[in-house]
């Protein structure tokens, strides 16, 4: 973990010690006190819901090295603290002169879907061969990703991070903080917005993360996407394609699924001088991408596609993206209840039918942050859903009604629910045999959904 002196800190933070030892030592950083487990700076901030300076005492108990205050306030005896003018800008100050020393590289990832799998599969194929660190959970924006840099072990070599925005300018913030040394990205779809309001917005924000990349840096970018493509033309220095596209300079032929009922999809990873069998134990044909994305980074880093092949075999879905669930009496449940747009839900639906059942059926949450165009496109969801045979389809939250009304105007039986707990009720109707996709926007809460679904049964793996 990134370390240093409370007295150094405070002088690049521009700030001034009003108790404790300047020679003490930090490690880290937080911006929770519940998450204090002993040396940390925790930093005060005044959010919109709640004020970090009610919790100053809290840190220091819990063992806080110091804590960054924007007030003069009483401090229990022995506890540090440095007043500065802002802290997010301190924590920010901090994050930029760290970053001049740890780690040695970075990689930048972003991308409306794929950004978390990506940044996992990339990290696993990378420590084949460096000491690497990633950015843990969803820390990916102004806040997080100070705090997952300043929490990364010393020496780290490659540090893997997935970079998100919420705001126009957001990413430029976080690319500025990180300066990456290669920024890949995974796609543009219609997703945030509601803050957006349109593709090609989305497309400029994104296009964010070159305004922080090294002079020489890299650019890994994804060939069968039109935005993509249009941002990584911008970039000056090297530009590696990922894709199903020919002229990618990675890409794969020959793909199928796993055989003896194993998770997954094989293919051949194809490039300019080698072809190399994979077999990637991932559901969904999107993690594909996902992995084409690391590759061509991880192997233009130098890590030989053996290694890329062998590294990825110890990869597993993170918790609500793509999870398979087979259950005693034969059914599948397929929890990818993390986050939901259209392009991600119809990814999804059509990888759901890759698993084999006797009735596929979906529970489809709404996809938030979508604006005015929002009641279109579930409707255009439901229906897509119905057509490629999903029946029954259950609609949760409040957008979800037009997604119903899509998927009844195609045929199919569908039902409503005002809320993922009174749509755990559902768990009931699995029978042996189905496979079932559940999927919506994190607000929406469907975990409770799948959580009903497997404590109602057996399950197998």
């Amino acid at each position: 973990m990134v370390e240093g002196l409370l007295g150094e800190a405070a002088t690049i933070m521009d700030g001034e010690m009003i108790s404790g030892s300047a020679t003490a030592v930090w490690r880290g950083a937080t911006l929770d006190s519940r998450q204090v487990t002993g040396g940390e700076l925790f930093f005060a901030l005044a959010g919109e819901r709640t004020d970090g300076h009610r919790f100053v005492g809290q840190a220091l108990e819990r063992g806080a090295s110091a804590v960054i205050v924007e007030r003069a306030m009483e401090i229990p005896v022995g506890g540090g603290a440095i007043q500065v003018s802002d802290s997010l800008e301190a924590l920010h100050k901090l994050t930029r002169d760290v970053r001049t020393r740890e780690p040695r590289k970075l990689v930048g990832i972003t991308g409306s879907v794929g950004k978390t799998t990506t940044k996992e599969i990339l990290a696993a194929m990378l420590a084949r061969r460096f000491r690497v660190a990633r950015n843990p959970g969803s820390l990916n924006n102004t806040l997080g990703f100070p705090v997952a840099l300043l929490g990364i072990p010393e020496g780290t070599e490659w540090m893997v991070a997935e970079m998100g925005m919420s705001t126009p300018g957001e990413l430029r913030q976080v690319s500025d903080l990180g300066r990456p040394d290669v920024a890949v990205f995974t796609n543009v779809r219609p997703a945030h917005l509601q803050a957006f309001g349109s593709l090609e917005a989305i497309r400029e924000a994104k296009a964010e993360l070159l305004d922080g990349l090294a002079e020489d840096g890299l650019v890994i970018a994804n060939r069968d996407d039109p935005q993509v493509v249009e941002i990584a033309r911008r970039h000056a220095g090297r530009v590696i394609w990922f894709g199903r596209e020919t002229t990618a300079d990675y890409r794969v032929e020959d793909v199928g699924s796993l055989t003896n009922g194993r998770v997954g999809s094989r293919f051949k990873l194809v490039t300019a001088d080698e072809t190399l069998e994979v077999e990637l134990p991932m559901h969904g044909l999107y993690n594909i991408d996902n992995f084409l994305a690391a590759a061509a980074c991880a192997n233009t880093l130098g890590i030989p596609l053996v290694d890329i092949a062998e590294a990825v075999q110890a990869v597993e879905p993170s918790p609500m993206r793509g999870v398979v669930h087979r259950l005693a009496d034969g059914s599948t449940v397929v929890d990818d209840c993390y986050n939901s747009n259209p392009a991600a839900l119809n990814e999804a639906l059509r990888s759901a039918l890759e698993i084999p059942g006797k009735r596929h059926w979906a529970i489809l949450g709404d996809m938030l942050e979508l604006g005015e165009a929002a009641g279109e496109f579930h409707e255009e969801a439901g229906r897509a859903a119905a057509e490629l045979g999903f029946s029954p389809i259950i609609g949760v939250g409040p957008l979800a009604r037009r997604l119903v009304e899509g998927a009844r105007s195609a045929g199919a039986e569908s039902h409503w629910y005002q809320g993922a707990q009174a749509a755990a009720a559902v768990a009931e109707e699995l029978r042996p045999g189905d496979t079932l996709l559940v999927k919506g926007s994190r607000g929406v809460g469907l975990e409770v959904v799948v959580s009903a679904m497997l404590a109602a049964a057996e399950v197998v793996s």
